[in-house]
């Protein structure tokens, strides 16, 4: 039988009613009574780390949480952690970076609904996620939710009502979930032993670009920020024209060690600089990475990872293109 480790951190799963709305307040130990089936098939121990809504989850979290199944990591076979939908992508995309080639599920789950309401999701998510941690096939960070596991590095949440609210963005989900029985896509086994870290920098700004924004925005984002990725349009790019010239800000941020990476505002397929001119004279004139085929949730956290290595402004870009948990599959040879 299968020893995991419950890892409670808040979220809509744990929500109680309150005069001011919905909050946290359900404990570790309830969620897993909640759920008395999981005891014919592993043995849970139950941890609060946390019991906050997931909007308020910061970098520091992120690493409280890895730093706890790090201290575990000998004495279990899989771990859960029960956690906000909010930002759960962002999350899963962290743990991935600070917990390197695990054998062993770590899983987050959440729901929907809170386990206290009638017609929650919470108790079929916990178990699910409860099934496949106890599976030895896979290594790793990843998203259970809705009967879908999910690779850490590419769960986004596309839904803010519906049940099946996270998808797997460019790349194959990892396996369903019903009653038990997982149907496995996609196995993941490291021969390298498991990695820890233990830094974050969060000094990374998300830029989502519309027509008419001012290229002024790029000197204060340089002044504050160690990296940022744009939001670009479709293939992606940079605007040049002349009342709004966003490639003459670009060496100021280049002369301030600030990376720039450019993604793309369309969900599916990923970003390719060399396609339009927008794109080939940024990467030409002004070292711009591109996120490819990452999610942005992805991109993000590698960064504040990268940058919480201390590297040089060289070794940090080299770095930016090796796949993590395969966050990117398309990415620079």
């Amino acid at each position: 039988m299968q020893k995991i480790l419950l890892i409670a951190t808040g979220g809509t799963i744990a929500s109680t009613k309150t005069e001011y709305g919905l909050a946290p307040g359900i404990t570790s130990q309830e969620l897993y009574d909640s759920v008395p089936e999981a005891g014919r098939f592993c043995t849970v121990d139950t941890v609060q780390l946390l019991n906050i809504d997931s909007t308020n989850v910061q970098p520091e979290q992120w690493i409280l949480m890895a730093k706890t199944i790090e201290e575990h990591y000998d004495d279990y076979d899989g771990f859960v952690i029960t956690h906000g939908t909010d930002t759960m992508a962002y999350t899963s995309s962290a743990l991935s970076c600070l917990i390197q080639h695990p054998n062993k599920p770590i899983v987050l789950t959440g729901a929907q609904k809170p386990l206290l309401d009638p017609i929650t999701d919470a108790k079929k998510n916990l178990l699910d996620a409860l099934y496949f941690a106890c599976q030895q096939r896979s290594g790793g960070v990843f998203v259970v939710f809705s009967g879908r596991a999910i690779l850490g590095t590419r769960a986004k949440k596309l839904k803010t009502k519906s049940y099946a609210a996270f998808s797997s963005i460019n790349y194959p989900e990892v396996a369903l979930i019903d009653q038990g029985r997982i149907i496995q896509y996609v196995t993941f086994h490291h021969e390298e032993p498991v990695v820890f870290y233990h830094n974050l920098l969060p000094k990374v700004f998300l830029l989502k670009l519309i027509p008419g924004m001012d290229p002024g925005i790029l000197d204060y984002i340089g002044e504050y920020y160690r990296a940022v990725v744009v939001e670009s349009y479709g293939a992606g790019g940079l605007p040049f024209a002349h009342q709004r010239n966003f490639l003459d800000k670009l060496q100021t941020l280049k002369a301030r060690g600030c990376h720039v990476v450019v993604a793309t505002q369309a969900m599916l397929e990923g970003s390719d600089l060399g396609v339009y001119e927008v794109g080939r004279k940024a990467m030409a004139a002004y070292d711009v990475m591109q996120a490819y085929d990452m999610t942005i949730e992805a991109a993000v956290t590698k960064l504040m990872w990268l940058l919480g290595c201390s590297l040089s402004y060289d070794e940090l870009r080299r770095r930016f293109y090796m796949p993590v948990a395969q966050d990117m599959l398309a990415g620079k040879l």
